[in-house]
């Protein structure tokens, strides 16, 4: 599990204007909640992301953008770390990023989330990782998810965002089927628009067709976590 922190010297030099900062990895949680508040959590999302290679990563920036900071920041943070490591247990092909506050996870067809060439439908491997990860979504029912389709550079743009939509709109229903409330869950889809990886190489195409999801806390475990802490 990746862990992405910006550290408060860096959150400070964004809130007076300065754009350097610094993304420091593998730190507690204590540090990565305390790091910095709500204000400015658009920026900051942008910087993690050109920090980690990822620039025009909407689920970074959803999370960060979602920061209680402060010590109730820390308190989430403990919560995010031990979902993320059940998701981790669980998938263990899943990449699972702990940012800020948040969860990154991404599936691409490695990581157990593969759809026939032109479909949609969830089945067989794929319904099994879904599986699993609506149970761990079950255990921490504190959280909101934002699952994101994205597609490979192969076909028109059109054609490619039409089939992100109906494939991240899958994964969604597949999860509500399983229990999870549609009310924890936005679903988003960019088709072509965010890459990940290089779209020359075949390696990179496949690392391009996948889910992402964002978890964040809901409104329920900021307020649980700003009652336990003050």
């Amino acid at each position: 599990m990746r862990k992405i922190f910006v550290s408060s010297l860096s959150i400070l030099m964004i809130m007076a204007t300065i754009t350097s900062c610094t993304a420091i990895k593998n730190t507690n949680h204590k540090q990565r909640g305390a790091a910095g508040g709500a204000a400015g959590g658009a920026v900051i999302g942008g910087v993690i992301g050109n920090n980690v290679g990822k620039g025009n990563n909407t689920a970074l920036g959803a999370i960060i953008g979602a920061v209680v900071g402060g010590v109730a920041g820390g308190y989430i943070g403990d919560r995010m770390d031990r979902q993320a490591e059940r998701i981790e247990e669980e998938i263990p092909g899943a990449e699972v990023t702990r940012v800020g506050e948040g969860i990154n996870v991404t599936f691409n067809e490695d990581a157990g989330v593969y759809f026939d060439t032109n479909k949609s439908a969830v089945k067989g491997a794929s319904a099994t990782t879904l599986n699993k990860l609506a149970g761990v979504l079950l255990e921490y029912p504190d959280s909101n998810i934002l699952v994101e389709g994205h597609t490979d550079s192969a076909g028109a743009a059109d054609y490619n965002m039409n089939l992100s939509k109906q494939r991240a709109e899958s994964v969604t229903d597949y999860l509500v089927s399983k229990g999870v409330s549609r009310d924890r869950l936005t679903t988003k889809w960019y088709g072509l628009t965010q890459p990940k990886a290089d779209n020359s190489t075949v390696e990179g195409k496949a690392k391009n067709r996948r889910v992402e999801l964002a978890i964040i806390a809901n409104e329920a475990l900021k307020e649980e976590a700003r009652r336990q802490t003050n």
